[in-house]
């Protein structure tokens, strides 16, 4: 059983947008300087159960209060245990509440990507790669710590928030020769 360490079902800080969030437990790589170490244990947290998954849907779908997507956190959403428990997740997800992005941070790199973990990523939308790195610590960028973390747009964003994708790529990008976009595979 994947455990938790919180559930925000209005978040507007990790992603674009009104958002429901999800902070899982476990993360094998324990980067110095990590503000969520409590986090790292797979064992700490509470049980996410079913009754949680349901709650959770059901914000996603809420109208009265509109969500723009689903941001997966941690902890790592990727470390090898949750693989099987968000693979399922986000494909319910992606079924039951066809309009909202997934957005999903990882401590490991897209080169480092196992194929379990790949078929997580893809059903997502966003993808946030790579270790934290307290040397490379920028509180500028946007939804990212430390400079060598990359974002991975992964679909083609929905026409109604294309620009503000487009404005969040460009917004803390500082070397003109790395790829911006909305298709597969790209990234920050």
């Amino acid at each position: 059983m994947m455990r938790i360490h919180g559930y925000y079902p209005v978040d507007i800080v990790n992603g674009p947008g009104t958002r429901c969030t999800l902070f899982v437990a476990g993360c094998e790589h324990q980067c110095r300087g990590c503000y969520n170490q409590s986090t790292w244990r797979l064992d700490s947290g509470v049980p996410f159960t079913l009754e949680m998954e349901e709650q959770l849907i059901a914000d996603l779908n809420d109208r009265r209060i509109a969500r723009q997507g689903f941001s997966l956190s941690g902890g790592d959403p990727l470390h090898p245990h949750n693989v099987p428990h968000i693979r399922r997740l986000v494909k319910r997800v992606r079924r039951e509440c066809p309009d909202k992005d997934i957005w999903l941070w990882t401590g490991y790199e897209m080169a480092e990507l196992s194929a379990a973990q790949r078929e997580v990523v893809e059903e997502i939308d966003v993808l946030i790669d790579g270790r934290f790195i307290e040397a490379e610590k920028d509180a500028r960028l946007l939804w990212r710590g430390s400079r060598n973390q990359k974002i991975w747009w992964l679909r083609q964003p929905q026409s109604e928030h294309a620009e503000q994708h487009a404005a969040a790529c460009h917004a803390d990008q500082r070397d003109p020769q790395r790829p911006c976009g909305k298709g597969a595979m790209q990234h920050q």
